[in-house]
């Protein structure tokens, strides 16, 4: 998203000829952006929940990291590279579903790491996500207010990642093993085992017990509740951000409008998100519970039909009936708010609902569930934008 006048600069879809504007192919580019980065989300988050029996939590992460870094490596030597649009639609493409697959195993397993501890390390973990959009949208503005030209713009961005991913690599490496911790955790389970078990059967054995089919059904009838809160607030925030809210338009000067979509959707989207997590971490409201909770979640779904009615360019059929750059300001926040609030209090919610030995699994089908809501919120944005 952050480079994205670097991939319209490429798959430009009008061209002149003889004096006259010719409309060239149209790429839906952040529809199927949206779409082919939540969809290998869903799928290889369900594929981790098996690679969780066979495939240790070091190389999950590690292999992950190495894999992220490798294809970011590729789409900054791209942007070098000349090559035809369709061309490069297809390998832009390929390079967003194998980051959002290896993307999603390392969510997977450290949103399962992340649910063993208390609730303010799940909220500091869900606003450090947050944070991370509000990086991405202040690199947005200083680009365009640096007048880089785009590629210069974009091989700043994907070089940015890579030595992010490298770091996180290297500090991970670095982290104790905790199978030892896990291993006393358990001990009065293994106590008959002391003698007869090497130390990798242990390991084996623990992950048996803990990741068993019995332990993910009843953990999933457990935190139903809250895994239905997950996916529908993601089901309604993907719908339209970025397919319909990136093409509203502004309705003062050009030199405001060359700013407008990165401050008063990327920016405002990402701060207001990252806020409504942090605000988890003071106030927790309501109660897991309560009712409510999922009441209010649901209630959600009136900004579709809001972000729907601003000033969304083109359009075919809705009329518009908030046209001012304000109103359009003041629903992104309150949508943007209301979805970091409610995914923070449900990701940290989960595991609490769960005995403690479970809240492991509780984390890592949770974040199937997220994934599950981004991806139907991506299908889902492509009818949506069609009927504005």
């Amino acid at each position: 998203m952050t480079a994205s006048l670097y991939f319209q600069g490429r798959l430009n879809t009008t061209e002149w000829s003889n004096g006259t504007v010719v409309v060239r192919k149209e790429y839906y580019f952040n529809n199927w952006m949206t779409l082919l980065s939540q969809l290998p989300l869903l799928l290889f988050t369900l594929l981790n929940s098996i690679l969780y029996q066979r495939i240790s939590e070091a190389i999950r992460i590690a292999g992950s990291l190495v894999f992220i870094l490798l294809l970011f490596i590729l789409t900054a030597v791209l942007v070098k590279v000349p090559m035809g649009e369709d061309r490069f639609f297809s390998v832009t493409m390929a390079t967003i579903w194998f980051i959002n697959s290896f993307g999603a195993v390392l969510q997977g397993s450290l949103f399962g790491l992340v649910g063993l501890l208390p609730q303010k390390y799940s909220a500091v973990f869900m606003s450090g996500q947050g944070l991370a959009g509000t990086f991405a949208a202040i690199a947005m503005l200083i680009a365009i207010g640096s007048d880089a030209d785009s590629e210069s713009a974009a091989l700043g961005y994907f070089i940015t990642p890579c030595v992010g991913t490298l770091l996180t690599l290297f500090s991970y490496l670095l982290l104790s093993r905790l199978v030892s911790q896990l291993i006393v955790s358990l001990s009065p389970k293994l106590d008959y085992l002391n003698n007869s078990l090497s130390h990798k059967k242990k390991v084996f054995y623990i992950m048996f017990c803990v990741f068993s089919k019995k332990t993910i059904t009843f953990s999933f009838l457990q935190i139903w509740v809250m895994a239905f809160c997950v996916t529908f607030v993601f089901t309604v925030t993907l719908s339209v951000f970025p397919a319909v809210t990136a093409d509203v338009r502004t309705i003062f000067s050009q030199k405001w409008e060359r700013f407008f979509i990165s401050v008063c959707c990327f920016l405002t989207f990402n701060i207001n998100d990252w806020l409504g997590r942090t605000i988890t971490t003071l106030i927790r409201w309501p109660r897991k519970e309560s009712r409510l909770f999922p009441v209010l979640v649901v209630s959600r779904v009136v900004f579709i039909p809001l972000l729907m009615f601003c000033n969304v360019q083109s359009r075919n059929y809705l009329p518009v009936y908030f046209s001012h750059d304000a109103a359009f300001t003041a629903i992104m926040a309150l949508f943007s708010l209301s979805s970091g609030y409610f995914v923070c209090l449900s990701m940290s919610y989960a595991p609490q609902l769960v005995e403690p030995k479970d809240a492991e699994t509780a984390g890592a089908l949770m974040t199937f569930f997220l994934a599950l809501g981004l991806s139907i919120g991506a299908a889902l944005s492509f009818p949506l934008r069609a009927l504005v």
